[in-house]
C-alpha cells in the first residue's frame, strides 16, 4: 500500500510516473498474449452488428435502424506524464480517438478511474478536470462514470458516438492504388520511456505532450467532403501494428516509406540510447512474419515503427488526388500531414518497411 503521507502531496508536486510500472499505451497487455486469449472467446454474430472483433477496429459498431448505429469504445491507462491535469487531458484525447478514427464523433463519456485511497484526493481532481476540458472541447458529455481503489493510478473514457451506418469508416476497407496519410508525428512510446528515465528535453517534451493532448477531431474534419477508404487511429500497437490491422483486413499489403514518416526530432538519439519500451519489442515479436523490413533502411527505424503510440494520429486510406487535398488542408490548419506510403496487391508480406 501507499504511505499515508501521499495524503499531503500537493497535485503540483506529485510525480505521477512513480507509481508505474509501464506508461500510457505501452501498459497495453502484448498483441500476441491479448491474441491468445481472444481466441478462447466464442464468436458474437448479429445481422446488426456492423463492426466487431474480426477486424480489430477500434471501435463496435451496431446498427439501430437503417439511418442509424451505435458507435463504441473505452480506452485507459497508467499515467504517461508527472501532471496530473496533463495525464487527464491525454487520456481523454486518446480515448475519443476511437471515434474520430471510425469517422465519427463522441456523443457521450462515461469516466473509467483507478486510484489509490492514501493519495490526495486533489490529485484525482485535477486528473478528471482535464478529461472533463477535453470532452468539453470535443462536444462530448461527459455524465458519469466508475471508480475503484488501486495503488497504480489509471484514467480513461468509455466513448458513445452515432452516425448513419453508411458513414461510419472502418480500418478493413482499403483499396489497392490508394496512399496513407499520417496525421502526428511517431515517437512518444520512446519519448515516454526517456520521461520516465528522467532525461531532460523540454522542448522535446513539450512538442510531444502537444501531440497527445491534440484531438483527432480536427484530423478527422479535415476529411470532411473527401472520399475516404479506410481509417485507424496508431496507438499501442505502434504504425506496423495498425498498419497490419488494415493490411490483413482489406487482404492487401501496405507499403511504408520510412524517409516520409513524420519523426519528433531527438527520438533518434533516445533509441540510440536504448529508451525503447518494452511494448515495441513484444510488438515487433508479434508481427514479424507479416512485416519485411529493408535492409536499408536507418537501424534506429526498425524500433521506431513498432514503438507503442498513446494518442497517435490517424492513419487514413484514400485515393491519391483525395490524400493530396488532405495533406493540403492539414498543414493549412497548422497540423501534421504526410503520405507515407501506399496500398498495392497482396504479397508475401502484409507490411513492407523500406
Amino acid at each position: 500500500m501507499l504511505d499515508k503521507k501521499y495524503k499531503t502531496i500537493k497535485p503540483e508536486d506529485v510525480k505521477l510516473t512513480e507509481f508505474t510500472q509501464t506508461a500510457g499505451c505501452a501498459a497495453k497487455i502484448g498483441p500476441g498474449k491479448l491474441a491468445e486469449v481472444l481466441s478462447h472467446l466464442e464468436k458474437v454474430n448479429d445481422d446488426n452488428l456492423i463492426v466487431g472483433l474480426d477486424t480489430s477496429d477500434d471501435c463496435a459498431v451496431y446498427k439501430v435502424r437503417d439511418d442509424l448505429c451505435i458507435i463504441q469504445s473505452l480506452d485507459f491507462f497508467t499515467p504517461i506524464v508527472n501532471d496530473p491535469y496533463t495525464f487527464g487531458q491525454i487520456a481523454a484525447t486518446n480515448s475519443l480517438s476511437d471515434l474520430y478514427a471510425m469517422g465519427s464523433d463522441p456523443l457521450l463519456a462515461l469516466n473509467i478511474v483507478c486510484f489509490s485511497d492514501c493519495m490526495n484526493q486533489d490529485v484525482l481532481v485535477e486528473i478528471l478536470k482535464g478529461g472533463a476540458d477535453k470532452a468539453k472541447e470535443a462536444g462530448c458529455l461527459l455524465v458519469g462514470g466508475h471508480t475503484i481503489q488501486d495503488d497504480e493510478p489509471k484514467y480513461g473514457l468509455s466513448v458513445t458516438g452515432i452516425n448513419h451506418p453508411s458513414k461510419v469508416w472502418a480500418n478493413s476497407t482499403a483499396q489497392k492504388g490508394d496512399v496513407l496519410v499520417l496525421t502526428k508525428k511517431i515517437g512518444v512510446g520512446i519519448i515516454n520511456t526517456a520521461i520516465k528515465g528522467g532525461l531532460e528535453n523540454k522542448k522535446l517534451f513539450d512538442e510531444a505532450i502537444k501531440s497527445m493532448t491534440t484531438l483527432n477531431k480536427y484530423a478527422k474534419e479535415a476529411c470532411e467532403g473527401l472520399d475516404v477508404h479506410a481509417a485507424t487511429d496508431v496507438t499501442g500497437f505502434g504504425l506496423c501494428g495498425h498498419a497490419l490491422e488494415m493490411a490483413k483486413g482489406s487482404n492487401l499489403t501496405i507499403e511504408i516509406d520510412t524517409k516520409k514518416l513524420p519523426i519528433f526530432d531527438g527520438v533518434e538519439e533516445f533509441i540510440n540510447l536504448g529508451l525503447v519500451p518494452k511494448g515495441a519489442y513484444d510488438n515487433r515479436n508479434f508481427i514479424r512474419n507479416d512485416v519485411k523490413i529493408s535492409k536499408n533502411i536507418p537501424s534506429f527505424m526498425d524500433d521506431l515503427v513498432f514503438d507503442p503510440q498513446t494518442s497517435g494520429g490517424l492513419l487514413i486510406s484514400l485515393s491519391e488526388d483525395e490524400a493530396n487535398k488532405l495533406v493540403e488542408k492539414l498543414h493549412k490548419q497548422g497540423q501534421v500531414g504526410n503520405i507515407i506510403g501506399k496500398v498495392k496487391a497482396k504479397t508475401e508480406h502484409f507490411i513492407e518497411v523500406i
